[in-house]
């Protein structure tokens, strides 16, 4: 199947998925995640209708953006390291991955004008993931929220892998703790979870493999 043919299946889930939520579709942002995939790729998902883009790595979106003709909006999914903060704001227009107050605030520094970050939360806890734990995300919200050249916009999360009834918890623990603290976004929800994640909440689902197909 063609990128057009898996994007229109994808977006077929994600209106069955909102009608049982309740929800509207435009209340959900589609993010086509195409780590591994070339520049020629990313531009047939554009022509497709895709118009959020997700990579993993700096070095590799440095390589592929200048490539890349189409309008979209750039989102870094995977983890920044701090040395690569400034060429992160100069390629992405949104960083989903802040994971501490310290990458927060070097952000900033290297920004000219806001950037757009949500806070990776480690929902599940697991000390091998990055990301701030929920006992510590009002202390953080307040902080970062009050870095000049930042718009904190909301959280995201990537829950432990598990059934999907251990991913609809993390999901609704996680909606829950944003709702308490008054964001607007919640990006959850991958290729294999993403209409869990709708039916609880998520605002942005980072899907890859079901739009683009298998990795090489």
């Amino acid at each position: 199947m063609s990128i057009a043919d898996n994007l229109a299946a994808v977006e077929q889930r994600i209106v069955h998925a909102c009608d049982r939520a309740g929800r509207k579709r435009a209340e959900v942002t589609l993010v086509a995640v195409s780590k591994t995939f070339p520049a020629e790729r990313i531009e047939e998902a554009i022509a497709a209708g895709v118009t959020h883009i997700g990579e993993n790595r700096v070095q590799e979106a440095s390589a592929k953006k200048p490539q890349v003709r189409g309008a979209a909006r750039w989102h870094l999914i995977g983890h920044l390291q701090s040395n690569k903060a400034r060429d992160a704001v100069r390629l992405f227009d949104m960083i989903e991955t802040v994971d501490s107050i310290e990458l927060a605030q070097k952000i900033a520094r290297a920004s000219d004008a806001a950037q757009d970050v949500l806070l990776q939360v480690n929902i599940g806890e697991e000390p091998q993931k990055s990301g701030i734990v929920p006992g510590d995300l009002k202390e953080a919200v307040r902080q970062i929220g009050g870095i000049g050249n930042l718009r904190l916009l909301g959280m995201m999360a990537i829950p432990p892998v598990g059934t999907p009834d251990d991913g609809r918890k993390h999901c609704r623990r996680l909606r829950e703790i944003r709702d308490q603290i008054g964001l607007p976004e919640l990006s959850m929800g991958m290729s294999e979870d993403f209409e869990i994640a709708i039916e609880e909440g998520s605002t942005m689902v980072r899907i890859g493999r079901a739009i683009f197909g298998p990795r090489g």
